[in-house]
């Protein structure tokens, strides 16, 4: 692999775990767990629904709604910030190794077809 290649999945990877990081309070929101506490009618009511049926009334402490809801009330501590970033960090290098892969795959194809039809 050169130079190129490891850099470009570098590059990827950072990319990958700062957005993640970054988006990890949007996507949040998004699902319902605000800093005003849980949406009503939210994905995350739902949750908090079914882990408050589960626990006979009340949502466990250390529970992922818990959890959940603390990241969104305030933000991702940081073994949470360590955990996003890292899954981030992977999916943006496996990315980026998968879009060369296809790439070099694409370019020995053409290659191939060009050394075929000069044989014509």
């Amino acid at each position: 692999m050169g130079l190129g290649r490891n850099a470009a999945i570098t590059g990827g990877a950072v990319l990958g775990a700062v957005g993640a990081v970054g988006l990890a309070h949007v996507a949040l929101g998004a699902i319902g767990f605000t800093s005003a506490g849980i949406a009503a009618g939210s994905f995350a009511a739902k949750m908090m629904s079914s882990a408050a049926i589960a626990n006979g009334g009340g949502v466990a402490s250390g529970s992922l709604v818990a959890i959940l809801q603390s990241a969104g009330a305030s933000s991702l501590s940081e073994t949470a910030i360590m955990v996003v970033g890292s899954i981030g960090c992977t999916i943006g290098a496996g990315v980026v190794a998968a879009v060369d892969w296809l790439s070099r795959i694409c370019q020995r194809r053409k290659s191939l077809s060009l050394a075929s039809l000069q044989r014509l």
